[in-house]
């Protein structure tokens, strides 16, 4: 088997669901398998796979084991010689799998290839490519600089532009490729972290193996990002007990450094609470639907009989326009290059099942999602 698409979910039922969906388009024609561990969901997720996707392989933890172990259980029955650590809150374009898996991205040196991310409003996701955090590194993060110049862009690995693929050092959780055997030899993700900079961590044993990591930009994936991940107490909790874990196993630690250290996770906190504040939710003043069904009349019908207003077919960009995508008529890819297209302050989009069951978006990559049943 050529790839094992593994994907650890904790309460994000209908945004499972689609990610699911556009995974097995997109591994038509390659012999892979999708492996779903769920960390004792209370949102229904299970029933939904067992109803859904009945043929799909479900591992049912009693408990939250958190994303290392998570991942580690099912990596461990994965019979592909690539995995893919792929986020529930996630859509892939078709042909990712088959772009990524081409035998010119791979060599005996490579570790692991990550590809560009966007999230639900079409906005590049940085953390798509990053360097080591160091403490300097670090210190430019938390205090700004590297959007002054990219002289102090590591951490963003703005020596590459996110339209232009090359070897960084850190990739995202989101999404990640490499072959089973060197996940296996790095001993997997460490489970001694619960979550947070456990990719960051993984990256960094790959480098360590002598292998180096690859940014691929030629295909996109939509990483709601904000719909996993509820910044709440206990998540800054786990945050500073993440970034606090990779220094003490990777960096020689000293008295000023922990102390510099320690001021820096707690400045990154707030930072990160702060975006993670729940924002004020973008009402539009105009929708318009994006479909290629030939019955288009009859489900334009059925949603503006749901969300109580009328569809316009021509779209005047100084209105706050909200634009519906159908997935069941518009492949992934070709929703992903609109989404990435028309990206402006005032358009928001939202996304149509494959299977036309629900509505699912994000109009902020930090906050949470919206979700709205078609049944």
């Amino acid at each position: 088997m050529q790839l094992s698409v593994i994907i650890l979910n904790y309460n994000v039922r209908y945004f499972l669901e689609q990610c699911v969906l556009s995974v097995q388009t997109a591994l038509e024609g390659i012999d892979g398998e999708i492996i779903v561990i769920d960390n004792n969901s209370s949102d229904e997720s299970c029933t939904m796979m067992k109803q859904q996707f009945p043929g799909i392989k479900l591992i049912s933890n009693s408990e939250n084991l958190g994303f290392p172990k998570g991942n580690n259980i099912g990596v461990e029955q994965a019979k592909g010689e690539y995995i893919c650590i792929l986020n529930p809150d996630t859509i892939v374009a078709e042909d990712t799998f088959s772009k990524i898996l081409n035998p010119s991205n791979w060599n005996s040196n490579t570790g692991i290839i990550g590809c560009k991310l966007v999230d639900g409003a079409g906005n590049f996701l940085p953390e798509s490519k990053r360097g080591i955090p160091t403490p300097w590194v670090s210190f430019t993060k938390i205090f700004g600089l590297y959007k002054i110049s990219n002289l102090f862009g590591k951490y963003y690995a703005q020596h590459l532009s996110e339209n232009q693929s090359g070897k960084v050092e850190i990739l995202v959780g989101a999404f990640m490729v490499m072959r089973k055997d060197l996940y296996t030899e790095i001993g997997g993700f460490d489970e001694n972290c619960f979550m947070y900079s456990d990719d960051i961590d993984l990256s960094y044993q790959a480098l360590l193996k002598g292998k180096y990591n690859y940014y691929f930009h030629d295909t996109t994936v939509i990483h709601f990002k904000g719909e996993s991940t509820v910044r709440d107490g206990t998540y800054m909790k786990r945050f500073q007990e993440a970034m606090n874990f990779f220094y003490r196993k990777h960096f020689k630690v000293s008295f000023f450094f922990s102390i510099f250290m320690n001021i820096g996770i707690v400045l990154f906190s707030i930072v990160k609470r702060f975006q993670g504040a729940k924002f004020e939710k973008i009402k539009p003043d105009a929708y318009c639907l994006i479909s290629d069904r030939e019955n288009k009349e009859e489900l334009l019908h059925q949603l503006e009989k749901k969300i109580g207003t009328k569809f316009n077919d021509v779209v005047d960009e100084s209105v706050k326009t909200e634009f519906v995508i159908d997935l069941s008529s518009v492949s992934c890819k070709k929703a992903i290059a609109f989404m990435v297209n028309n990206k402006r302050k005032n358009h928001t989009f939202k996304l149509i099942s494959s299977n036309a069951r629900f509505i699912i978006g994000s109009n902020n990559s930090n906050d949470r999602g919206e979700v709205l049943n078609l049944e």
